[in-house]
């Protein structure tokens, strides 16, 4: 069935946009991101932001997959090393969420970021991440000098 263009329309959408602070990417809740009560479950916040900072990654040129395969001289990979969330308010099923993400700073293997889930100019969700990337072996790798100007933010977001 031809689609008349509209697959790379939706797949223009589907990263989210790199932004002058960093990533900005929408999401919708779904049923299945709820529990009995009817507000998203604790741990699905985790994944809105990882869907966040991975696209965020993918949208600058790093790409997990390119990573696992060596595609760097060696097969690497990202981990969270440590996660500061401060949950403020609820969101719920059919709420439009958008997932901010910017990096604070790089330190040798180390990044750090800070996201914000938000419904409309309502801040529901403040988290702090430290990842790391590690090699086959486990260990830190230093964090690519090309990656730096990629991942740090040309302006600093303001206070709504």
């Amino acid at each position: 069935m031809d689609d008349h263009g509209e697959s790379a329309t939706l797949l223009a959408g589907l990263s989210g946009a790199l932004t002058a602070f960093g990533h900005r990417l929408m999401a919708r809740v779904y049923y299945a991101d709820t529990d009995f009560s009817g507000v998203v479950y604790h741990a699905r916040y985790l994944e809105f932001l990882e869907r966040g900072r991975s696209d965020y990654l993918r949208l600058t040129g790093v790409h997990h997959t390119e990573l696992a395969d060596g595609k760097h001289g060696e097969k690497i990979v990202w981990v969270v090393r440590r996660m500061e969330i401060d949950f403020r308010s609820p969101a719920r099923i059919d709420d439009i969420l958008t997932v901010d993400t910017r990096t604070d700073t790089i330190s040798g293997a180390r990044i750090f970021m800070a996201q914000q889930l938000k419904r409309g100019d309502e801040v529901l969700v403040e988290a702090k991440v430290e990842a790391a990337i590690i090699g086959e072996n486990g260990r830190p790798r230093r964090f690519p000098k090309e990656w730096v100007a990629a991942f740090m933010p040309k302006t600093l977001p303001t206070a709504d």
